[in-house]
């Protein structure tokens, strides 16, 4: 479909959907996760030889993610600055949201769009933070 966009910067999908999808002038982001492209080593994450997290660093992981929100915004002709509503689900809130919170003020000290953060139990991938976006596109 045409208004369907696959960022090849971006980390694969872990399913049958694409990075974003462009409506009107609205360009609307899947989830996107900290995960690194062509790989299954999240950053900031150390698995057990079962697959269960032995430790994981939430900033790492913020950095990631937000690069990899960038990496689909530009994909689709859009930009960081055009960001309009961001939801942000954490696995730990207690222990993770003060970093967060920090590291998320750093990238939108200019451009403050609607935010929501809900604290989940898990989400597909051995991940503590995925956002899903809603940026203007031309």
């Amino acid at each position: 479909m045409k208004d369907a966009i696959h960022a090849d910067k971006a980390p694969e999908p872990v399913g049958l959907y694409p990075h974003a999808r462009k409506v009107g002038n609205l360009l609307f982001l899947s989830g996107v996760g900290p995960r690194s492209r062509n790989s299954k080593e999240i950053p900031g994450v150390q698995l057990d030889a079962s697959g269960n997290i032995t430790s994981y660093d939430i900033e790492a992981q913020c950095h990631s993610v937000f690069k990899n929100v960038r990496l689909v915004l530009e994909a689709s002709g859009s930009s960081w600055d055009r960001l309009v509503d961001v939801t942000v689900f954490l696995t730990n809130m207690k222990d993770d949201f003060a970093t967060y919170n920090r590291i998320y003020a750093e990238y939108f000290a200019d451009n403050q769009p609607c935010r929501t953060t809900v604290e989940i139990s898990s989400l597909p991938t051995p991940i503590a933070i995925e956002l899903k976006c809603i940026a203007t596109i031309d």
